[in-house]
């Protein structure tokens, strides 16, 4: 499939005021400094470029000069790497040294700083990545990037087998920019090196699996590269477990503007709580996520065993006791299922939840309330909350003080 480049918007970028302050500085005097991988690509693609990157013949001593004497801000992020963060009225740009690979294990590359733009270039994994611009506006092509964008084709750059031993990660890499850039089926020889190297993940840290499987998740083309990770025995290797087909399917097309990686997940790979904590071990999730995850499988097994349709009533209290969130995943998800049943009217109540045009009711009894009644602090005053809450749950949570007084007065009639 072959699709026009947007050579206009890529040259855009250099009429970005900030951006070319920074090149008309960086360049001259004996060095070049150009706009090089993901917003080469976006640009060219007709895609919003939010972050800029540049890679620099200079070292990163001399950028710190360079930029002081021109009045900008710099900030070592990763300076031993060669890289320095630029702030150019108030807009950051990663600047990086040009590099060489001297060593690779697999996870982690030994380089030296060099001056070659053409060695630097096929150091990098995919030729899309390996693009760069001028400040002259030329575009920089030595790997025939150009024509793979058009394509919207990934491929590696060179051997595939040779750069994935290089950084194993870039297995994972490359199905997720196939799902984020490319169209049709993934190029033969990536995939062939991928399958045939897939033992070099094992090494690799579970945090640098979780970070790229999270992103793949929400790529544009998700669920066509799941079906291929499934095809040829990654995906449950990357998930312990199952995969959920269908429930991911309907929780793409329902978040596709907004798609939130943790909820994918949920539904991709979480049927029961049991799976969260697996979920968890295994991609060294945040305990954030864990509990998103946990309350998922939760609030899903309540719904599946649930008799009585879900009306406006049932999401009052199900917004309250699970947040609107929660729940606007799992009905995601499990939409057009046998169960549970969702009436019309159910939908257009959690929808105003999700608006804000309704607050979700908050409970109204707090420990003081019964304090002040004379009730002693203590073990008690937990359980007689307890109570009121599932009480004022099962009563379609009122907020009204009318209410609240006539349920205080219901746990101080207990004591």
């Amino acid at each position: 499939m072959s699709q026009n480049l947007d050579h206009k918007a890529l040259l855009s970028l250099l009429e970005r005021p900030q951006l070319r302050r920074l090149l008309e500085v960086f360049n001259g005097h004996g060095e070049e400094t150009r706009i090089v991988g993901g917003a080469v690509r976006n640009a060219l693609l007709g895609r919003p470029v939010t972050e800029v990157d540049c890679n620099t013949t200079m070292l990163p001593e001399a950028m710190v000069k360079r930029a002081s004497a021109a009045g900008f801000k710099s900030v070592p992020t990763g300076i031993e790497h060669g890289t320095i963060t630029v702030i150019v009225d108030g807009e950051p740009f990663e600047v990086t040294a040009l590099r060489v690979d001297v060593e690779t294990n697999g996870r982690q590359a030994v380089v030296h700083f060099g001056r070659d733009f053409v060695l630097d270039a096929k150091r990098r994994d995919f030729t899309i990545n390996a693009l760069s611009l001028g400040l002259d506006g030329q575009l920089y092509d030595y790997t025939d990037g150009a024509a793979d964008l058009q394509a919207r084709r990934v491929r590696f750059i060179g051997n595939a087998h040779a750069r994935i031993r290089e950084d194993y990660l870039r297995i994972m890499r490359f199905f997720r920019f196939h799902a984020e850039y490319a169209e049709g089926a993934p190029d033969a020889a990536g995939l062939a090196a991928s399958g045939a190297e897939r033992h070099g993940l094992a090494i690799l840290s579970k945090e640098r699996i979780r970070h790229e499987l999270l992103r793949l998740l929400v790529a544009r083309r998700a669920e066509e590269t799941l079906q291929v990770l499934a095809g040829h025995g990654f995906l449950t290797w990357l998930l312990a477990g199952a995969a959920e087909f269908g429930r991911f399917g309907r929780m793409a097309a329902s978040d596709r503007d907004r798609p939130v990686p943790i909820w994918r997940l949920a539904a991709l790979a979480v049927m029961v709580e049991q799976d969260a904590d697996r979920m968890r071990a295994h991609l060294r999730l945040s305990n954030d996520e864990h509990k998103k995850l946990a309350a998922y499988a939760r609030l899903l097994a309540g719904l599946k065993t649930r008799v009585l349709p879900l009306d406006a009533i049932a999401i009052r209290r199900l917004v309250t006791e699970h947040g609107v969130e929660t729940l606007s995943a799992v009905l995601a998800a499990v939409g057009g299922e046998p169960s549970p049943v969702v009436d019309r009217r159910a939908f257009e109540a959690l929808e105003r939840y999700r608006s804000g045009r309704d607050p979700v009711p908050v409970f109204p009894l707090r420990g003081a309330d019964l304090v002040a009644r004379g009730i002693p602090k203590g073990p008690r005053i937990g359980e007689l909350l307890a109570k009121a809450y599932q009480a004022w749950l099962a009563e379609g949570c009122r907020t009204d003080e009318a209410s609240a007084k006539d349920l205080l007065e219901r746990m101080l009639a207990q004591v």
